[in-house]
């Protein structure tokens, strides 16, 4: 077997972080960085030239494929998230895998035009309408994993947990409504036992979600969590997106779903919450405290009238910052970083809370360690050669 071949590639600039550099020499050995040199005047012999700024890939931490769908359609007229939700659900309904593949496909390929590398794919629409499932039980995720590898990016697959439609008690919430049905394995049992039959591969890892302690009961709750860490997997959940959450968490539990995710072992550094928008100052000290991630996504959430979260007092308390795209109503995340500080300029009203690099951290490094490829993100020796130019 030959060796494999280095490429050799001069960056005019190139952003290391904390810093932009000028003539910086990159050298690739199959998809990993094995050099870096800065103060190169000129290009050396026989080297790729890359003029501009070159940065490392971006990580889109959160991703709705099928919401795609919706973009100019939802966004006229007035209305809630929850009536926004009903028109989603239209959607969800009629996709099957291979429609379902062809959406994913252009959605990702339009990911990979902005500079993204690496998506996190929250997951949920498994089965049949109706709930049947497909002969192939993972046939809608695969279906994602191919999509991705054919646009040229890695995936995340965040296999999620929905086996409720709304809060009962602490073992079992009320049944799924006939659009979720096709979400639901039945019980958070049967989804790892399903999700336990992905496997990771060059481009695609599986992690685990729970869609909201809406859709998991607090009892099954420890499941999805001890799935997630037997396998040392990401685990993310939509947190307090929306007050009604909250309040429906207390008058089940009588605490924050926050304060639920941490009674129930889901908190911890492998964590990402989606969201964090509605909090109280102890919920923000429970996620910081424990290193659990903030994944923000801006436009989503002002498009839906979720309301602005504390993103800076997440991160000062210890939550790492991710951002992600979510319904894709824009894929942008120089958008989605840009909106994070104008929404902290709107709710402190004080000006200037991240310097570009924290921004640029956030969409790359950052969004790659919350969807598990820690050796990404970065242009820097043994991480993979994601150049974004």
């Amino acid at each position: 077997m030959s060796a494999e071949q280095t490429t050799t590639y001069w960056l005019e600039h190139a952003w290391l972080d904390p810093a932009v550099e000028p003539g910086v020499v990159v050298e690739v050995t199959g998809d990993r960085i094995t050099a870096v040199r800065k103060g190169a005047d000129t290009p050396p012999p026989g080297a790729t030239v890359l003029r501009g700024l070159t940065l490392p890939g971006l990580a889109n931490a959160h991703s709705h494929a099928f919401h795609r769908a919706l973009r100019a359609t939802v966004q006229v007229g007035s209305g809630t998230f929850w009536t926004w939700r009903e028109v989603m659900y239209g959607v969800a309904d009629r996709l099957t895998p291979d429609s379902y593949h062809a959406l994913a496909r252009a959605v990702y390929a339009e990911m990979a035009l902005t500079g993204i590398t690496a998506v996190g794919e929250f997951h949920y629409l498994h089965h049949q309408p109706g709930g049947a499932p497909y002969a192939d039980p993972n046939a809608m995720g695969e279906a994602l994993i191919a999509a991705a590898d054919e646009a040229g990016i890695r995936i995340t697959l965040l296999d999620t947990a929905y086996v409720s439609s709304a809060m009962g008690d602490r073992h079992s919430g009320k049944e799924p409504d006939r659009h979720q049905q096709r979400f639901s394995d039945g019980t958070a049992q049967a989804w790892a036992e399903r999700a336990s039959l992905l496997k990771d591969r060059p481009h695609a890892r599986i992690g685990a979600a729970v869609h909201s302690v809406r859709a998991v009961p607090a009892a099954q709750l420890s499941t999805v969590a001890d799935w997630a860490a037997q396998r040392r997997a990401p685990l993310h959940v939509h947190l307090s997106e929306q007050t009604a959450e909250n309040d429906a968490c207390r008058a089940a539990y009588g605490c924050t779903p926050t304060q639920l995710l941490a009674d129930n072992g889901v908190l911890g550094a492998r964590t990402t919450g989606v969201h964090n928008t509605h909090l109280t100052d102890t919920d923000i000290a429970l996620l910081g405290g424990s290193g659990t991630g903030t994944c923000m996504c801006p436009t989503t959430e002002r498009d839906l009238a979720d309301g602005i979260g504390p993103a800076g007092r997440l991160q000062q308390a210890g939550s790492p910052l991710s951002l992600g795209s979510d319904s894709h109503a824009v894929i942008d995340l120089f958008e989605e970083a840009r909106a994070m500080e104008l929404n902290e300029r709107l709710r402190s009203r004080t000006r200037g809370h991240w310097t570009a690099a924290a921004l640029l951290r956030a969409a790359s490094a950052d969004g790659h360690a919350a969807l598990g490829w820690d050796d990404a993100g970065v242009i820097e020796q043994g991480a993979v050669a994601d150049l974004v130019t």
